[in-house]
């Protein structure tokens, strides 16, 4: 067999390939699909195939993530897309296996010159994609990787002395240049009855429940999250009437501020592509709510090319000097961090809000972290494997630059003296206490002015409403201003010593 070799040029019929594989990942819908647009262009006839990766999914099992709202909210998307497959009278390929060696193997079952996927930067995932190319390569075959989740990745966005950039702001301002001259406009990737390979009866097999999988029913459906790429589109047009809101919603966690599109966007749902347009162009007709939420997206390609030129932030801080903080870390009061049960209000809500629907508000996020990290003096890695084990959208670029900037350690971090306090954030954020009462009902008939620090309100306020700190509500596990003090001086010894 000779090498499939790509060209950038759409080839004629006859120099087309015969058959592409298309990979399915982190781009679980079929228009706009990078891809499915590549094999559409060399290809003559496309499959498509979606990997139930073991190598991913057993960890989980193995820590005893049995009911993960992530991998029903995948299965959903493949049962979408495999829907719409057959509809036009193929099927959508799926596996349970290790994809370093499914994906080779079905290409050589079914012929194919070449697999498509979109491009991962996360460290495993390049190292699954290498030893794939390496099998396919032995066997004449090829693996074509396409920018699939982001606009522009690793070097598009460079500084003038050709470095990645480190600040965000400086990094913002040249992405918009770049998009502003070269628009990343959706990829036509209609696919056509004509176009789908004709699979043998034993690669039409029904989907794989959540059993088979060996995991259990969620809590994901009595969320009501919407899902595929139908569920998707539904959210992005409620979003799109209230992105011109977005700047002063967002910061509310009782308030609909948020787009709730970082599920569908960690999982390709939604094209980014299609979003980043819709908020360049409300944008550019003067929308300040579309001027900061395409801000948020452009932290995401920030954090993705961070994570590219720095994988090194996945288990180490991206400045080394916080390496040698001396971390208290303390199991007790991590778990009672991780259940909610610090005894601030604010940052129990949020925490009861991960725990119940894999979700939390994004400036609770913010506050959590700096709770964890600075308040009681717990590694920033005990609070970012936590997110990574619960939260639905959970990305690692995204996750781990988070919590590096809420820990002082990473890119155009807060600066390590700028400590959240959890009340203040709660006085300001959750002024009538909404939001904590939705997720602490044990405070609920406090008045608003009590609820935000329990500790402070008098005896018969607190036995008007069925409190008894210590008891039915902790206690304060620290005091923030004695922790604020000894934070200061944790970081100020090791910038000293630097």
């Amino acid at each position: 067999m000779q090498p499939f070799i790509a060209d950038r040029s759409a080839p004629s019929l006859a120099q087309k390939a015969p058959l592409g594989l298309v990979w399915l990942r982190r781009d679980l819908r079929l228009h706009d699909n990078a891809a499915l647009h590549a094999a559409l262009q060399h290809c003559q006839n496309v499959a498509l195939v979606f990997v139930f990766d073991r190598d991913i999914l057993d960890p989980l099992l193995r820590r005893g993530l049995r009911a993960d709202r992530r991998v029903e909210f995948i299965l959903a998307a493949v049962a979408e897309i495999d829907a719409g497959m057959r509809a036009r009278g193929a099927a959508l390929i799926v596996r349970h296996a290790s994809a370093r060696e499914a994906i080779p193997a079905l290409a050589a079952e079914l012929g194919a010159q070449a697999v498509f996927c979109g491009r991962d930067d996360e460290p495993e995932a390049r190292a699954r994609d290498a030893a794939v190319e390496r099998a396919l390569q032995r066997d004449g075959r090829a693996l074509q990787t396409v920018k699939e989740h982001m606009i522009f990745e690793r070097d598009e966005v460079l500084t003038a002395q050709g470095k990645p950039y480190s600040v965000f702001t400086p990094y913002r301002t040249a992405w918009q240049a770049r998009y502003a001259a070269q628009p990343q406009p959706p990829l036509d990737s209609e696919l056509t009855s004509d176009r789908l390979e004709a699979l043998p009866a034993a690669l039409r097999r029904p989907l794989p429940t959540l059993s088979d999988l060996g995991f259990a029913p969620s809590t994901l459906r009595a969320l009501k999250l919407p899902l595929g790429a139908s569920g998707a589109a539904a959210v992005v047009d409620d979003f799109s009437r209230r992105i011109d809101d977005y700047d002063q919603a967002r910061d509310f966690p009782a308030r609909k501020g948020p787009s709730d599109l970082s599920v569908h966007l960690r999982f390709g749902t939604a094209s980014v592509r299609e979003l980043v347009a819709m908020a360049w162009a409300r944008q550019q007709a003067g929308s300040a709510g579309a001027r900061a939420w395409l801000s948020e997206l452009v932290w995401r390609d920030f954090y993705f090319q961070i994570l590219h030129h720095h994988p090194h932030v996945v288990n180490a801080a991206f400045k080394p000097v916080y390496d040698r903080i001396v971390w208290r870390n303390d199991p007790e009061q991590f778990a009672a961090w991780c259940a909610g049960r610090t005894g601030y209000p604010l940052v129990d809500a949020a925490m009861r809000q991960i725990n119940q629907t894999g979700y939390m508000h994004n400036r609770l996020r913010m506050v959590v972290a700096s709770f964890l990290t600075k308040d009681l003096g717990i590694d920033w890695r005990w609070g970012a494997q936590y997110f990574a084990d619960l939260l639905n959208d959970f990305d690692l670029a995204a996750n781990n630059g988070g919590w590096q900037w809420a820990a002082s350690s990473g890119c155009d971090a807060q600066p390590y003296f700028r400590i959240f306090n959890p009340v203040a954030q709660s006085e300001k954020f959750d002024a009538n206490g909404d939001f904590i009462r939705r997720y602490v009902p044990e405070l609920a008939q406090l008045a608003s002015k009590d609820i935000h620090a329990p500790w402070k309100a008098s005896a018969d306020a607190l036995r008007a409403a069925g409190v008894q700190l210590g008891q039915s509500y902790p206690a304060p596990m620290v005091r923030h201003d004695l922790a604020r003090a000894e934070t200061l001086e944790r970081y100020a010894v090791v910038k000293s010593a630097a």
